[in-house]
């Protein structure tokens, strides 16, 4: 199951992901907003957030304008690697190398084609592991505080 979430600059790819999910037979649990009225980032960035740390859904997609904002705030989430991507190499590294588990993009920046485009390379590419289970480890320290 994916999370959707997006703020009124981001509900137009959220949409256009969220018609690719369905087309596809991929579940998803769409957490708002549903509309372009204006909203705040934060109250849809955190239920996706807590969505995903918990294993309630296995991946997250969160979109506002740039997709900065949306980051920043679900990144506040124990548990949660949310990146920023606005192309297809970004799309694949960060779930390779970062085993990201939410993809942000932003509805100011990219079109709904690109915005399908990154769902789906995000969507499909499995973590590496590796050498890239060391540096995971090292951000869990630092997101509980400790020393590296």
């Amino acid at each position: 199951m994916i999370a959707l979430g997006a703020d009124h600059g981001g509900y137009e790819i959220k949409e256009a992901v969220k018609k690719y999910l369905e087309e596809n037979g991929i579940e998803y649990k769409d957490f708002g907003t549903y509309s372009t009225d204006s909203v705040d980032y934060p109250r849809y960035a955190y239920p996706v957030a807590k969505a995903v740390s918990s294993k309630e859904c296995e991946l997250g997609i969160l979109c506002c304008g740039t997709g900065i904002g949306i980051s920043i705030a679900a990144n506040k989430v124990k548990g949660i690697r949310a990146a920023v991507c606005t192309n297809e190499f970004c799309a694949e590294m960060t779930r390779r190398h970062n085993d990201a588990n939410i993809l942000c993009m932003g509805g100011r920046v990219i079109d709904s084609e690109m915005a399908v485009k990154l769902a789906d390379i995000f969507l499909h590419t499995e973590f590496e592991g590796d050498r890239h289970i060391n540096r995971l480890a090292l951000i869990e320290k630092i997101e509980n505080g400790e020393e590296i």
